[in-house]
């Protein structure tokens, strides 16, 4: 036979912030190299556990606070992922806080493996729209934008080179849940120009300097829009490598957009031939 052993799943009492597995999830909260090296990261709050246990996410451990083991959804949510092999962690108030570094923590805490996609698995036939982010700084506006994308029936993003960790907690917890239903794929600048190369659609990047209002393309299918870092916007190499570059029109005296709204405008913008009420 082959393939991983079937966990089987437990049910654990701690009291003890010392515990090794309270200092382990602290550690995935905080630190961005521990979830690298480990291939775990957190998702805080019972609507993302039960999104993760929907989308066929592997749940490592599933920690319930006391209002938790009250709640009848909670409690389903903690028998599949026993049933799946999961760690039950049954844990009172101060030791959930300590675990998430807050004072008012969420009912349900999970720990989840990681899911990442490779850019060869793209297939520019089955795409509707990707999100390529070059180097994007802040995880509100990456969970804001994995939202959007899933909103509008987008097939995935693509993070370029030095972009902030899909999978730190509040990166997770912009996502509201849909860090689980939609591909997230990283790589370098030389990689993403291979996809580049033999992309069938138009690659429409947004830039101050874009001569295209961003309602004016013939998007058509597949698209790769492409957006570029919160403070400098797309690098000279990627703004090149872009077939259209395009701008939103702007009225008031802001200088720019908020990297997840512009996003969601030109998003909003390319699907709209398929979003009806």
């Amino acid at each position: 036979m082959s393939g991983k052993p079937k966990r089987i799943g437990a049910v654990k009492q701690i009291t003890s912030h010392s515990n090794p597995l309270v200092k382990e999830i602290k550690g995935l909260v905080s630190q961005r190299k521990h979830r690298t090296q480990s291939g775990l990261f957190v998702a805080e709050g019972l609507k993302l556990a039960t999104d993760a246990l929907k989308a066929g996410w592997v749940v490592r451990y599933l920690a319930l606070g006391p209002e938790a083991r009250e709640n009848p959804i909670a409690q389903k949510a903690a028998a599949t992922a026993k049933a799946q092999g999961a760690l039950i962690l049954e844990v009172n108030t101060a030791v959930m806080s300590a675990m998430t570094r807050k004072d008012n923590p969420q009912m349900v805490v999970g720990v989840y493996e990681q899911k990442l996609h490779q850019l060869e698995d793209i297939d520019p036939g089955t795409s509707s729209v990707w999100i390529a982010l070059d180097r994007v700084r802040d995880p509100g506006n990456l969970g804001t934008i994995i939202r959007t994308a899933d909103a509008v029936g987008a097939s995935g993003v693509i993070l370029i080179d030095d972009c902030t960790d899909p999978f730190a907690v509040e990166t997770v917890r912009a996502t509201m849940g849909s860090l689980f239903h939609v591909p997230v794929v990283k790589t370098g600048a030389a990689q993403f120009k291979g996809l580049l190369k033999r992309w069938p659609g138009a690659v429409a990047g947004t830039h101050l300097e874009g001569s295209v209002d961003y309602r004016e393309p013939e998007y058509g299918e597949p698209v790769l829009l492409v957006m570029g870092n919160e403070q400098q916007g797309l690098s000279d190499e990627m703004a090149a490598a872009c077939k259209t570059l395009i701008r939103i029109p702007q009225a008031g005296q802001a200088d720019s957009l908020n990297l997840a709204v512009a996003t969601g405008i030109c998003l909003y913008e390319i699907r709209r031939p398929h979003l009806k009420l």
